[in-house]
């Protein structure tokens, strides 16, 4: 049985990565699937490029940039294909890839959401950072990867070629059940950037369904392109977003944990003040301030969101990863000696 794909790339004035990367994209080696450009009002081109060189792609044109949540969101209407797959613009894939993800979806109806092996398109060999063989997270929301700890990325050598259970899935490529997305909300604008597909996989996981990786779909990412590592808007949404997602989506103790983040968020500051990074303090700053004027928000979307099956529960790592990676020296997944769930 072969479901249909719908692949939603959104691109802000991203026509070089459309040059490089789409061709891959639209030589994928599969019966039934589309290609929806979503184009968050570029002025380089992108629109009349597509529809010039690429008739086979879908073109769909927004009056403004609504960036990566806004963008796919909008996107989803124009889409036919049961399951979505929301591919960043600076993305090759291997021809086959759409295959495997297709045997996880129709073999295994509790999986809502899928994540292929995503690997440097500089270097193939590696991992690459947003994403790797899976995201993981800890008891206090801090998220790493299978094949990635903070800044330390591994080598591919085939340590984790399996259908793992995983907690969320990089939004570099990330494949989901068209009509759980709807009943999930989408992606929460709210983010704007970064930890919006962890936040959707909670809610996923919060109604009972799983997210799965697929080792055998294989996709290649440049990444870096919309925010750069260390700039201090990065750092903003980082620890402004992980708040927001805490109190949408923790199960128990919710004020206590969000407490003791605030807390180690302020540990951070200090570090980072001394280490004479003082635009990475003023961000976190300003990072819980943004959280405490949404504070109210968020607690009226885990009203309406938090209900889960008790009998499925989600792979979290029962320690604190900055403990285990800074204090203990484990750099490796495989170091953490974790029971995975499957």
């Amino acid at each position: 049985m072969s479901l249909s794909f719908s692949i939603v790339i959104v691109s802000w004035n991203g026509l070089h990565h459309l040059k490089q990367f789409l061709p891959s994209v639209a030589a994928t080696d599969y019966s039934d699937f589309e290609i929806i450009i979503a184009d968050n009002d570029s002025t380089d081109g992108t629109a009349e490029w597509v529809r010039n060189t690429y008739r086979e792609c879908r073109i769909v044109t927004f009056d403004s940039n609504y960036g990566y949540c806004g963008g796919n969101n909008r996107a989803v209407p124009y889409t036919s294909g049961e399951i979505l797959i929301f591919l960043n613009n600076d993305a090759r894939v291997d021809p086959a890839w759409l295959t495997p993800l297709n045997e996880i979806f129709v073999n295994e109806p509790e999986t809502a959401i899928v994540q292929p092996k995503i690997l440097s398109h500089n270097a193939p060999d590696q991992f690459e950072y947003a994403g790797a063989a899976g995201g993981m997270i800890d008891r206090l929301g801090y998220t790493f990867c299978r094949g990635r700890l903070f800044d330390k990325v591994e080598e591919d050598q085939g340590q984790y070629d399996d259908r793992a259970t995983i907690f969320w899935a990089s939004g570099a490529a990330f494949a989901i059940r068209k009509d759980l997305f709807r009943e999930f909300g989408g992606f929460d604008e709210e983010f704007e950037f970064h930890m919006e597909e962890i936040d959707l996989c909670w809610r996923a996981w919060n109604r009972g369904y799983r997210t799965r990786f697929q080792h055998e779909s294989i996709v290649y990412h440049l990444g870096g392109g919309s925010l750069p590592m260390g700039s201090p808007r990065k750092v903003y949404y980082n620890y402004r977003n992980s708040l927001l997602m805490l109190t949408k989506n923790l199960q128990s103790n919710v004020f206590g944990k969000i407490f003791l983040r605030l807390c180690l968020d302020g540990v951070a500051g200090l570090k980072s003040l001394v280490g004479g990074k003082p635009r990475e303090t003023f961000a976190i700053i300003r990072a819980h301030f943004a959280f405490y004027r949404r504070v109210l928000s968020a607690l009226k979307k885990r009203d309406r969101f938090l209900t889960r099956d008790p009998e499925i529960d989600p792979p979290v790592h029962p320690r604190l990863i900055i403990i285990d990676f800074f204090i203990r020296g484990l750099k490796t997944y495989h170091e953490l000696d974790l029971d995975e769930k499957t």
